[in-house]
């Protein structure tokens, strides 16, 4: 079982409302030598929101190729890395720092094209203290991949003040990607935000827990009921739990995805609540209504992608968003791979990036305005 990383300085504290959202509260350089491509890369931890408005710090990594002479004279990939688990020392930045991400090639990617490419771990997870990661909850999630856009264009080791920006990410970090960009026009309308890549996305996470509930998957349905736990914390949604329920969450909350997967295999919710359906309690009702997609249009240019033999996230879910974001005038493009989950994170991937690359190339949308729809689906 992994366990947090207690020593790291770095890492620990808070922030109050002083600090506005994207502050840099501290950086520091990091050797990335197994990532081909990079450049001088940097560790940092930076202020940001939660979906109600509280003062959190979230860690990030900041990477700049090696091809260009000016760190930061190119555009910025805010790359939303897939779900790596609660807690523990599997946040992205560790793993980056260790050489052991697993979504590394995809970064490389960016940077090759002479991108800066920013990887944030996400509200909870690798700060010490403040998780566990909140897993599946969409605003906050947004509020971090913002916030560390504005970070990124304040770093003064990099020239990207003027830079337009893109986000990518698949499955959870594909869910990310979209609240990101439906979010933009709101909490950060001053950011350059060009286009946004998703695949895999978890639409509506009440769907996605009951269908794998007791399952394969149902690890996940416990991270899902932890994260949005920890997210809406202010509200009693732990009413529904058994004191066995309390234990089981306190475990697991330390676990990285793949003990997570492996530990809670086929073994459903019910087992550890007041009721067989805890979903269905009026106040999971209400947190899961609440963290539907596509319920406001983004204002910019959205490619998603999905795999017809996703055992993990159903195609059907992918097309549900495309047709109710075509529904909303969205300027949009649709792709599906015939391949599992993980194997259209792969074929997907090339297509995401030239996608992202022509958004670059437009003129930035004005705030307050709507890019022309073009839906097209291959």
């Amino acid at each position: 079982m992994s366990q947090p990383d207690t020593h790291d300085e770095f890492y620990r504290g808070r922030v109050g409302f002083g600090p506005l959202p994207g502050r840099i509260l501290r950086r520091r350089a990091v050797d990335l030598p197994n990532l081909e491509g990079s450049g001088r890369a940097w560790q940092i931890v930076y202020a940001t929101r939660t979906a109600f408005s509280a003062p959190i710090p979230a860690s990030a990594t900041v990477i700049s190729p090696a091809t260009v002479d000016v760190a930061g004279s190119g555009p910025t990939l805010v790359y939303c890395p897939q779900f790596h688990g609660l807690g523990g020392s599997c946040a992205p930045s560790q793993l980056l720092a260790r050489g052991e991400e697993p979504e590394a090639g995809f970064l490389a990617a960016g940077l090759q094209r002479g991108w800066t490419v920013a990887v944030p771990d996400g509200p909870g997870l690798g700060m010490t203290d403040v998780g566990p990661y909140q897993f599946l909850a969409g605003q906050v999630g947004a509020h971090a991949v913002l916030d560390l856009a504005r970070a990124v264009r304040d770093m003064p080791e990099l020239d990207s003040r003027q830079s337009p920006c893109a986000v990518w990410g698949f499955g959870d970090g594909g869910r990310t990607a979209i609240w990101a960009g439906e979010t933009r026009p709101e909490y950060a309308p001053e950011l350059d935000l060009r286009g946004v890549a998703a695949g895999a996305v978890v639409a509506d996470p009440g769907a996605l827990i009951r269908e794998i509930d007791g399952g394969p998957g149902a690890g996940l349905a416990l991270a899902g009921l932890i994260g949005l736990g920890r997210a809406y914390r202010h509200l009693p949604v732990d009413h529904v739990l058994l004191e066995s329920g309390r234990e089981v969450i306190k475990r697991a909350s330390t676990l990285d995805a793949a003990d997570i997967q492996v530990d809670y295999r086929h073994q459903p919710l019910g087992q550890w609540c007041e009721r067989p359906d805890p979903w269905n309690d009026a106040m999971w009702r209400y947190v899961l209504a609440n963290e539907q997609s596509a319920r406001v249009a983004p204002r910019v240019p959205v490619h998603l992608y999905h795999g017809t033999e996703d055992a993990l996230v159903p195609v059907a879910m992918g097309r549900e968003l495309f047709s109710a974001y075509r529904a909303l005038g969205v300027d949009l493009s649709w792709r599906e791979y015939h391949n599992s989950h993980l194997g259209s994170a792969a074929d997907g991937a090339s297509e995401a990036l030239s996608r992202l690359a022509s958004y670059l190339q437009r003129r930035p949308t004005p705030p307050g305005s709507r890019t022309p729809p073009s839906s097209q689906t291959t």
